[in-house]
């Protein structure tokens, strides 16, 4: 799929939240090839505008952040410690691969714990802690190690993309590159396609940890409207409660919205856009809040009417989230038919 091309470097580009450099580089440059105004600000947000007045200023966010480690310690005999970023618990880490990012160079390792032959079953009863692991670069001792990492690195799992089959791919980071690579897809699309509004994709930075970089981003721009775009959890899968989490299935087209934060008649719109070119979707509930960006950026200066739209994900913050390119493709779609129709923001009021 030449198409994903761009989409599986970004996947595989390390940059946990606070160290997005190196995956919003590839995003910008991207970005200029399809012609977009590329601007940055303080807080590592990438922003590609597209198009000029005529129209309402809409705001595309995805984060670009991924979940990982930073290393805070190295002991005596090479061996890496570290703490979350995004990510609190141990379970499911022992024995992954990873990479470790410096300044200069990146490093492979492999996440370390006590054997369970030599553990005792007072501690194999106990939830795994990050503080009982760490990371083994293959060092001889600590001077060794310090020739290629710092306290102060990052580390991301070392997942590569995996084509399950021709629509399906298991990767790292898909929560939420994904995000990042429709909106700035479909901004493209639209403008190409003649959308009578100021288009203004957006790579958020942090959302992982704390929502920074959608509110930096949506304060300096002060858009007419905004839409999120990030991962959902999939619902077709063992043990996942239908009841609370509804009926996301994978394949079966993009999940907007209701609730929470979520503007209603923006969402209204949009489902009618989607049922009017008859565009696959599905529908998510946030009783309180989304815990995305949309969260974020409904709540900056005067309030953006806001809604989140997500891509239905299997195995959420693990190394192998698993998505469909379909649902994918069906939200840069209904992106596009929607901005391409978007008039004016008169009936954009509760309860029209």
């Amino acid at each position: 799929m030449a198409e994903y091309e761009f989409l599986k470097q970004l996947l595989q580009s390390p940059g946990v939240s606070s160290f997005e450099g190196l995956p919003a580089g590839l995003w910008r440059e991207q970005a200029r090839e399809l012609g977009a105004q590329v601007t940055t600000d303080a807080y590592g947000n990438s922003f590609a505008g597209f198009g000029e007045g005529g129209g309402p200023r809409v705001l595309l966010a995805g984060h670009i952040d991924e979940i990982g480690l930073l290393i805070t310690y190295i002991d005596e005999s090479g061996l890496l410690y570290f703490t979350g970023v995004g990510i609190s618990s141990g379970e499911g880490l022992p024995g992954q691969r990873v990479r470790v990012v410096s300044d200069s160079e990146q490093v492979l390792g492999v996440i370390g714990r006590k054997p369970a032959h030599l553990t005792s079953n007072d501690e194999r009863s106990k939830r795994i802690k990050l503080e009982g692991l760490w990371i083994d670069i293959g060092a001889e001792d600590r001077d060794d190690a310090l020739q290629r990492v710092q306290p102060g690195c990052f580390a991301v799992f070392e997942a590569p993309v995996i084509e399950l089959s021709e629509n399906r791919w298991a990767s790292k980071a898909m929560d939420n590159r994904i995000g990042a690579y429709i909106a700035l897809e479909a901004a493209g699309r639209a403008a190409a396609a003649g959308a009578r509004a100021q288009i203004i994709a957006a790579a958020t930075t942090q959302e992982e940890i704390a929502g920074v970089g959608a509110n930096v981003a949506t304060y300096g721009i002060r858009p007419d409207l905004a839409i999120a775009l990030d991962l959902t959890h999939a619902s077709d899968v063992p043990d996942v409660e239908k009841k609370t989490q509804g009926d996301i299935r994978l394949g079966k087209g993009p999940v907007i919205e209701l609730g929470a934060t979520i503007h209603q008649s923006l969402a209204k719109r949009i489902r009618e856009c989607a049922q009017r070119e008859e565009i696959p979707f599905q529908t998510g509930f946030s009783g309180r809040r989304t815990a995305t960006d949309a969260d974020d950026i409904a709540k900056v200066r005067y309030g953006a009417p806001t809604i989140l739209i997500s891509v239905p994900n299997r195995y959420m913050h693990s190394p192998s989230e698993v998505v469909d390119l379909n649902d994918v493709e069906g939200a840069v779609l209904l992106l596009e038919r929607f901005l391409c129709g978007l008039e004016g923001m008169e009936d954009l009021l509760p309860g029209q």
